[in-house]
C-alpha cells in the first residue's frame, strides 16, 4: 500500500464499523461501501485522509470523512477519532 493510504477493510475494523475484518471485507464486496461517492468493489482498495466514505450497515446509513488512519482496533472513543461525522443534521419539523 502506498504511504499516506490504507486498505479499506482494515480502516472499517479499526474504525469499528465492523466486529470483524471478514465482515468490513464483506461490508465492500456486497456493495454496502462508497468511497467518494462511487461504490467500492474490492477491500483492498486504498482510502487516505480527508475521503468521504458512505457505509449502509445492518445498525444504519453514515457519512463520514476519514480524518486518520488507524494503527490499531483500539476502544470505541479511539475508534471515533477516526473519522468525522457529515451526515446532515436532522431538520426539526415544524407543526401548524
Amino acid at each position: 500500500m502506498n504511504p499516506g493510504r490504507q486498505r479499506l477493510d482494515k480502516w472499517l475494523w479499526f474504525a469499528r464499523f465492523a466486529k470483524t475484518r471478514s465482515l468490513a471485507a464483506r461490508l465492500v464486496t456486497e456493495g454496502h461501501v462508497r468511497l467518494n461517492g462511487k461504490r467500492a468493489e474490492a477491500p483492498a482498495k486504498g482510502l487516505a485522509v480527508g475521503d468521504v466514505l458512505t457505509v449502509a450497515a445492518a445498525h444504519g446509513t453514515v457519512l463520514v470523512r476519514v480524518r486518520d488512519l488507524g494503527e490499531r482496533r483500539g476502544p470505541a472513543p479511539e475508534a471515533r477519532l477516526l473519522y468525522e461525522d457529515v451526515n446532515p443534521p436532522l431538520e426539526e419539523s415544524t407543526s401548524s
